[in-house]
């Protein structure tokens, strides 16, 4: 008998709570003149505010409907689906120009983002493989980018061990995060080639600290940490976390290169991080990557929050800060 009054209890407040949501939206809507739509694009900056609660609202409405399914069309039906939500909305176009505009971009990030997470997922799921000529060609032009002039004496070497993998043959070390991990050093070695040797350079021999003394823990293994950070990386995206950012510096869609220049940043912040960390051996580095990682996401936590890109390569247009 307790459980059945509970449950009932449950239903009427329920019930209670949405009939008035619907009866303040209705109050809002007859005193401001705007649906909640139009208020969420009037009353938020352009970027991660508006697209995150935009996504919010379309995800809070009944399932099948037109403004749900918005959130999972093909980017070419964008601009159809924004004009079916205005005649839906009975908004007119003419006297609400912006608002088809806004709407727009932030369903193009939306959608552009859950696409960019399908891309990274494949890259990540396929596999190295060294009967694949690409897969070799990509290899061995991160060789050539890390270390133009040394040759490599033949495909199983040690010589790997130079630029950060662990053993002879760094398709063994691919195994986590797949050709993502390949994709991504390279792109770093290519687009950002003077920061990506001098990490490379730092990993491989001591400096001074202020205090004159040998910096050890510049030792680690450059390859291996941006394997690493791509995991991290990923992590972000298919979280959700990395939409902050995202939204912030792609004024529509989200693609490949803007996570492959996130992944070029994040290199280099966790190198200051490790530097700041001065850890005692390499055995500490979960320990620094975990905390980097909560470091990120608090970042991540602030709407305003674009992880600003350092590096000359970057031709990301850092807009709506």
């Amino acid at each position: 008998m307790k459980h059945f009054l509970r449950v009932l209890t449950q239903f009427f407040v329920f019930l209670y709570c949405k009939c008035l949501w619907r009866g303040l939206k209705l109050v809002v809507r007859k005193f401001t003149g705007r649906c909640e739509l139009q208020r969420i694009c009037y009353n938020n900056k352009p970027g991660a505010r508006r697209t995150q609660k935009i996504g919010n609202f379309h995800q809070s409405l009944p399932p099948k409907t037109l403004m749900q399914s918005a959130l999972s069309i093909h980017p070419d039906k964008v601009e159809k689906t924004v004009d079916d939500i205005m005649a839906l909305k009975k908004i007119n176009p003419d006297t609400n120009p912006q608002l088809g505009i806004s709407l727009q971009a932030s369903l193009l990030q939306i959608v552009g983002y859950r696409n960019l997470v399908a891309e990274v997922e494949k890259l990540r799921r396929e596999p190295y493989d060294c009967e694949n000529t690409e897969h070799e060609e990509m290899l061995m032009k991160l060789w050539k980018e890390l270390r133009p002039d040394t040759p490599l004496t033949s495909r199983i070497s040690k010589q790997w061990c130079e630029i950060g993998f662990q053993g002879s043959d760094p398709k063994t070390d691919f195994r986590g995060m797949g050709l993502l991990g390949l994709h991504n050093l390279l792109y770093f070695a290519e687009h950002d080639k003077s920061a990506a040797l001098q990490m490379l350079q730092d990993s491989l021999q001591p400096k001074h600290n202020l205090n004159s003394k040998w910096l050890i823990v510049f030792r680690y293994s450059f390859a291996i940490v941006g394997i690493n950070i791509t995991d991290l990386a990923y992590s972000l995206l298919v979280s959700g976390a990395l939409k902050t950012h995202l939204y912030n510096v792609a004024p529509e869609m989200p693609n490949l290169q803007h996570f492959q220049q996130t992944f070029c940043y994040l290199m280099q912040e966790f190198q200051r991080f490790w530097i700041e960390e001065d850890p005692s051996d390499i055995m500490e580095f979960n320990r620094v990557r975990s905390k980097f990682h909560r470091r990120i996401l608090r970042q991540l936590k602030n709407p305003d929050m674009a992880l600003c890109p350092h590096f000359a390569a970057s031709d990301l247009h850092l807009v709506n800060l």
